[in-house]
């Protein structure tokens, strides 16, 4: 059962609007066991929207659509779908009296783009639609399957699991399962190239590298007949890969660097502070987006201006003149300052060069160091960054959080 995903909307192609449901339905239907060999966005076109499913349903067995269900005249979906299969749209009773009850709670007045919603492609099935207007539909016409569906994804997720994931678990043959590898501290084609040979004779479980910014990603994938055989098959890969990357790997699944790291905060009770220069409250940004964060997580200081890091955060002021604010020698000695100001266990600071402009032969653009104090012990890290200031900035607050995980880590 070959499967093929087509978003229908102008907004989609302009760029206005993400395209979230076909990352969606591609993971759920992946956990399926139903492949997806293709995606589709079309405009709201009646001739390219046609042409569309032409393409679709000759090169795949089930189309879901997703948008077109509108009230307005460019929601056009089940018409082309009918004219495609040479079919006919007909009024559905129980979807009219819910939508005109739907309106009804709502003091609304009910208008004809409302009623051309209640209308289907004969002799398809509902999907009723609990959490808006327009109905979805699922229609088989000989060997092929069309499914539609609502665009907005907050009708179209719960009217996919309520009602479409039923449906197709009849055509599911086992299932497949991952699991994600997060890595951190070296790059894509370094980490793959730790894992070459494994991803070389890899058949079932498959294995994937991806890039983040700032980070690397391992998927693990397995093909079974139970999710319980399946995670039994990644689990063999997975501490393979783990003897290889070692604590590279910060986490799994959906894990954020910061929430690794407040958890490791937790279980060692040390609380911290922080200094930024360049990064200019990024670091601290990241670390608050964690609940329960304000138990180790007591206070920052952004430092751009050298006098700030002189008297705030008690830097000498003769190591700005004989290292430079930007030095190994003061991103310590800010770390230290920020922890003894505020009274904590850790102090992490960052200093460096963002750009566009600054840099010099000796100090290019790019340049940062990155502090860490921990109860008494000085560290640092020196980052040779590239790209432009917003990407500078972004990948030192990942480096600097990772860097404190690894001190955290080792204590």
């Amino acid at each position: 059962m070959r499967c093929e995903i087509l978003s229908v909307g102008t907004e989609l192609l302009i760029g206005d609007i993400l395209n979230t449901n076909s990352q969606y339905l591609s993971r759920r239907l992946a956990e399926l066991g139903i492949p997806v060999y293709f995606h589709t966005t079309v405009g709201d076109n009646p001739e390219r929207l046609k042409k569309a499913l032409e393409i679709a349903f000759s090169r795949s067995d089930m189309v879901i659509a997703t948008g077109g269900l509108g009230p307005t005249q460019d929601d056009l979906t089940k018409e082309v779908s009918a004219e495609f299969f040479n079919k006919k749209l007909v009024l559905h009773e129980e979807s009219l009296k819910r939508i005109k009850e739907f309106f009804e709670k709502r003091g609304l007045a009910l208008t004809e783009g409302n009623i051309k919603q209640a209308y289907i492609v004969e002799g398809s099935r509902v999907i009723p639609n609990d959490w808006g207007t327009a109905p979805g539909i699922i229609l088989e016409e000989g060997n092929k399957i069309l499914i539609l569906l609502p665009g907005p994804p907050k009708e179209m997720i719960p009217m996919f699991e309520t009602y479409v994931v039923p449906y197709l678990l009849s055509f599911s043959s086992g299932i497949i399962h991952s699991r994600v590898l997060r890595v951190c501290g070296i790059g894509e084609s370094f980490m793959e190239e730790k894992v070459k040979d494994l991803i070389k004779t890899q058949t079932n479980p498959t294995i994937a590298p991806y890039a983040k910014e700032g980070e690397a990603i391992l998927r693990v994938t397995a093909r079974a007949d139970t999710k319980e055989e399946a995670e039994k098959m990644i689990e063999r890969v997975v501490e393979e890969i783990r003897k290889r990357l070692g604590d590279y790997i910060y986490g799994e699944g959906e894990t954020s660097l910061e929430e690794v790291v407040v958890d490791l905060l937790s279980k060692k009770s040390l609380t911290i502070s922080i200094a930024e220069s360049c990064t200019g409250g990024l670091i601290s940004a990241r670390l608050v987006n964690v609940p329960g964060v304000s138990k180790f997580f007591k206070g920052s200081l952004v430092a751009y201006d050298n006098e700030i890091k002189i008297r705030e955060l008690n830097v000498p002021r003769e190591i700005i003149e004989k290292y430079g604010a930007v030095s190994s020698q003061c991103a310590m000695k800010m770390a230290e300052g920020v922890a003894q100001k505020m009274g904590t266990d850790i102090g992490l600071s960052a200093t460096g060069i963002a750009g566009p402009e600054g840099g010099t032969p000796e100090k290019p653009v790019g340049l940062v160091y990155i502090g860490l104090y921990i109860r008494g012990e000085l560290s640092y890290k020196e980052l040779r960054l590239s790209g432009d200031r917003n990407r500078i900035r972004l990948y030192t607050t990942i480096n600097a959080l990772d860097f404190l995980r690894r001190g955290l880590l080792n204590l």
